[in-house]
């Protein structure tokens, strides 16, 4: 690629005036009127040498001076960037490599590892709710990305399974009687009556010590599976949830390999925990009212800069800091991951940080190989929608209700493609933010199909894809045209790979959606400004053949978002 030539020249020529093992950064001009791509080594490295920046900058540009017939100029700018304005020859070639490379934009940067993904782990008798629904768009897109990486890639969800809270809900089902919960007429229906006894249970064990210790003995019989009415009650609400969880799913397009259930990871946590004590972990100071006469298990992670944490309570039961530690085991032990990837809640990044640096006292690699991505809360803009949704929507909630705002913008969509475009807006909204940033949904915006928004790359695609349909009926053949001059829509498509590779070594999809909003915005203003299917025999079939690699890089970074594209909108 020309990346690699131009960074290799320029580390030659460093190398040239004593600076040897540079690393060399290329970037896209905000401008394309200051070249195609851009490096501040000058600057980075003139102090080293004792030069002025921009003198500096001219000297590297002078030994660098016909290195290769793809580089047109190389010019200093402001204060010593160095800027490069390649060929029209290398961008034309390129078009010819996206139509002929069915793997074009691919990457080899994990070619051989094993990636691993976890992501919309829920609680399973609390509803799968919009940040979970957050959780799932990124987490699906990560995957995505992680294997255009070249990656064998494996993802799982990490499903809450047994907890103190789920025993409060429980033991609401079961004060109801059980016949409550299987009388509710629809799915949606069990699930709303099942949070609102998570809800119930979580007072009653507040306003109550007689509650508290009931709450406590169904905790335990659904730890150590004890055949009981509570494990009847546990087994048909958790069968309810995870029905439910994984149909949303389905609809939001994401797929499972795999699950690692929090009472498995908590066995194996305790253990961890208890066979590491004093060595990582300690006992916490004994209360008066402890049954078993001695503190908390805790790690003491202020001596690490972080703060300590409780891993066994004192009744002897793991906390989630310990069902994660265990979570963290099981995955390497059964998947053997090169990179592991999850995603939370931004708000979760200091307990999660307290997790991996105790776990990697226990294992180094639990800690140096895992990664944690995060994202921010979601806001609806507009009374109407807020007020349509109350709280805290779930999952199949939220995306009907965005649906029918689709069918109220155009009644004549089919509720499939209606369906493809609510969550195709959805996801986009979630997927441009950066790492921990809120989201605010506006519906005038998100469903705009001619703004920066997840409806207007589809309408864009299903636009381009009209036209190659259109030039197929009047038997135009698609013809590269190799002496054309590069425009600046062909240079954007140059630039797809090296967004791919941004995306996976941050394992951020928000460089995607600008890349694919940015390529919209470019093939409409061309469509706009061009006779695509024209007189001229020979530059209609070189309109044809732009239309047809933009088609193919939209659908490959539309894919990768994990949007899918209807037939016709």
């Amino acid at each position: 690629m020309i990346r690699d030539i131009i960074t290799s020249a320029v580390q030659g020529a460093l190398v040239g005036v004593g600076v040897s093992d540079a690393v060399v950064q290329l970037e896209f001009p905000a401008d394309s009127a200051h070249g195609d791509f851009a490096t501040n080594v000058a600057m980075v490295y003139a102090k080293q040498l004792g030069k002025n920046p921009k003198v500096f900058a001219e000297e590297l540009v002078e030994s660098l001076k016909d290195f290769s017939s793809l580089v047109n100029k190389i010019e200093v700018a402001g204060p010593g960037f160095i800027n490069f304005y390649v060929a029209d020859e290398y961008f034309v070639k390129n078009l010819s490599e996206i139509s002929e490379n069915k793997n074009y934009g691919n990457s080899s940067m994990y070619k051989g590892k094993k990636i691993l993904v976890e992501h919309s782990s829920i609680n399973l008798f609390k509803p799968f709710h919009i940040g979970h629904v957050m959780n799932n768009a990124i987490g699906e897109s990560i995957s995505r990305i992680a294997k255009i990486s070249g990656a064998d890639v494996t993802v799982i969800s990490y499903p809450s399974d047994v907890s103190l809270g789920i025993a409060k809900a429980v033991y609401i089902i079961l004060e109801d009687g059980i016949e409550k919960l299987q009388s509710c007429a629809t799915d949606t229906e069990k699930l709303d009556y099942i949070g609102t006894c998570y809800v119930r249970g979580t007072k009653a064990f507040e306003d109550s010590t007689e509650t508290q210790t009931r709450i406590k003995e169904i905790a335990k019989n659904l730890y150590e599976k004890t055949p009981s009415p509570e494990l009847d009650a546990y087994e048909i609400g958790k069968e309810i949830n995870l029905t439910y969880f994984k149909n949303v799913a389905t609809r939001l397009g994401s797929h499972f390999d795999a699950y690692i259930y929090e009472s498995e990871a908590g066995l194996v946590g305790r253990k961890i925990v208890m066979d590491n004590i004093g060595t990582v972990f300690t006992f916490g100071e004994a209360r008066p009212d402890d049954p078993v006469g001695r503190g908390a298990v805790v790690y003491e992670g202020e001596k690490e800069g972080l703060h300590t944490r409780v891993f066994i309570n004192s009744e002897g039961y793991p906390t989630y800091e310990a069902k994660d530690l265990g979570l963290l085991s099981l995955k390497f032990e059964r998947y053997t991951p090169d990179v592991s990837i999850f995603i939370t809640d931004h708000e979760q990044t200091a307990y999660f940080n307290v997790v991996k640096n105790a776990a990697g006292k226990i294992n180094k690699e639990w800690e140096e190989k895992t990664v944690h991505r995060t994202h921010g809360r979601m806001t609806f803009k507009g009374q109407k929608m807020s007020s349509r949704l109350g709280g805290v929507p779930i999952a199949s909630v939220l995306v009907d209700t965005i649906v029918e705002e689709v069918k109220e913008k155009n009644n004549t969509l089919d509720i499939e493609t209606a369906d493809a475009i609510a969550i195709g807006a959805l996801k986009f909204s979630i997927l441009r933010a950066r790492a921990g940033s809120n989201v605010d949904f506006d519906p005038e915006t998100s469903l705009s199909f001619e703004g920066d928004s997840g409806p207007y790359l589809q309408y864009t695609t299903v636009r381009a894809k009209s036209i190659l349909e259109k030039a197929k009926q009047q038997n135009i053949v698609c013809l590269l045209n190799e002496q054309a001059n590069a425009n600046e829509l062909e240079k954007h498509l140059a630039r797809f790979p090296f967004i791919v590779e941004k995306s996976i070594s941050e394992w951020a999809p928000h460089y995607i959606t600008g890349y694919s909003v940015e390529l919209a915005h470019l093939f409409n203003a061309w469509y706009a400004n061009t006779k695509i299917l024209g007189d001229n025999a020979q530059q209609t079939q070189h309109n044809v053949f732009v239309t047809g690699t933009v088609v193919k890089v939209l659908e490959k970074s539309i894919n990768l978002l994990g949007i899918s594209i209807p037939e016709k909108m």
